[in-house]
């Protein structure tokens, strides 16, 4: 089984979640166990462009011949003029094609300056767009159902995610480092974020929670600073409370969740949510708005804090404040959720939904 797993603009996405979830996809495919692997193996190919000559690209296509490389799969892992290529080349050669949903026009909102006037031409290219696929995945019941509402007429297939544990292995030593590089005291309780940030993941909320409580909120992730930044983010990015510092972008994850204690995530709208499996993989408290998507996956009390106001929000961190044993429970409850989204996972979900558009 020979599998073109197309990112375009993967350089750009890099530091989006998309990315993120696209490498998790071919890092599971990688790890699938020989015995579980098709008859005949499995290759992924994730560059569907030719390295010929322009004249040599010219000349194959003025003698009918494809310059895409011999694949018996097609996964597209976005929704451009890349992908649309790779798509139509799949269902013109007959070709099973997979398209993976990870983006609303629900989620498109609030992220950057001119997304809500966008968002709802975005759902009706997203209907056309996946209307092509012969399966489209996407990582939880909750986007599942934002589709159909379109509705997406291809079958749905929910897979995580999921987080890669090897990725976060030793974010315990970087604890001192970044707090000494912030100037946060080393017992000092930290509140944070992590992830791209934009008024859509609830960065008035996490400023203003701020404002009302006293301790130190940090959200580690890139920003806008240009015309394309919102006006939330640049209000509270330009002129921040006294106790929250937006770190920018940061080599490596593992500095994140190794200098906060309690992951604060007040988002208004979620495919997943990627950060907190990463978040509860390192065993930290996590306190979520209460969405869908979070119950989809998370229990109130057990593995998390799910709160849908600001007081909640406040309460709830200031009660895990005051109690460290609290905040040890709930982050090793988190951790044996997190357990349950491990690229195995993954890897041998992927290969079943292959296996069956392949048998169609």
């Amino acid at each position: 089984m020979r599998v073109l797993h197309y990112l375009e603009l993967e350089g750009p996405l890099r530091r989006s979640g998309i990315g993120t979830a696209t490498d998790h996809q071919r890092r599971a495919l990688a790890g699938v166990d020989e015995a579980d692997r098709p008859q005949g193996g499995l290759e992924v190919v994730t560059d569907p462009w030719p390295q010929d000559t322009p004249r040599a690209v010219i000349g194959r296509l003025r003698h009918g011949e494809s310059v895409l490389p011999e694949y018996d799969i097609a996964h597209c892992n976005a929704i451009g003029p890349g992908s649309l290529t790779v798509a139509r080349h799949a269902r013109h050669t007959g070709r099973p094609l997979v398209c993976h949903a990870h983006v609303t026009s629900e989620d498109f909102r609030n992220s950057f300056r001119g997304s809500n006037a966008l968002a709802d031409p975005l759902g009706r290219y997203l209907r056309w767009f996946y209307a092509q696929a012969d399966l489209v995945c996407c990582p939880s019941e909750g986007t599942k159902r934002h589709l159909e509402t379109y509705p997406v007429e291809a079958p749905i297939e929910p897979i995580t995610n999921g987080v890669d544990h090897a990725s976060l292995e030793g974010f315990e030593g970087f604890r001192e480092p970044v707090r000494t590089r912030l100037g946060i005291d080393p017992d000092e309780l930290v509140i944070f974020a992590v992830g791209n940030v934009f008024e859509r993941k609830g960065l008035s909320t996490f400023c203003r929670l701020a404002q009302a409580l006293p301790y130190e909120f940090v959200w580690f992730g890139p920003y806008d600073t240009g015309p394309q930044a919102s006006r939330a983010v640049r209000r509270w990015t330009r002129d921040p409370p006294s106790n929250v510092t937006f770190t920018g972008w940061i080599e490596d994850k593992r500095a994140a969740f190794a200098a906060g204690d309690v992951f604060c995530f007040p988002t208004h709208a979620e495919n997943q949510g990627i950060a907190v499996l990463e978040a509860m993989a390192c065993g930290k408290p996590v306190v979520l708005r209460d969405l869908p998507v979070f119950r989809e996956f998370y229990t109130d009390g057990v593995d998390c804090v799910l709160r849908d106001t600001r007081q909640g929000f406040r309460e709830a961190i200031r009660a895990l404040a005051d109690d460290p044993e609290r905040r040890r429970r709930l982050g090793e409850r988190a951790r044996e959720t997190a357990g349950n989204h491990r690229l195995e996972r993954v890897g041998t979900e992927l290969l079943a939904c292959y296996e069956r558009v392949l048998e169609a």
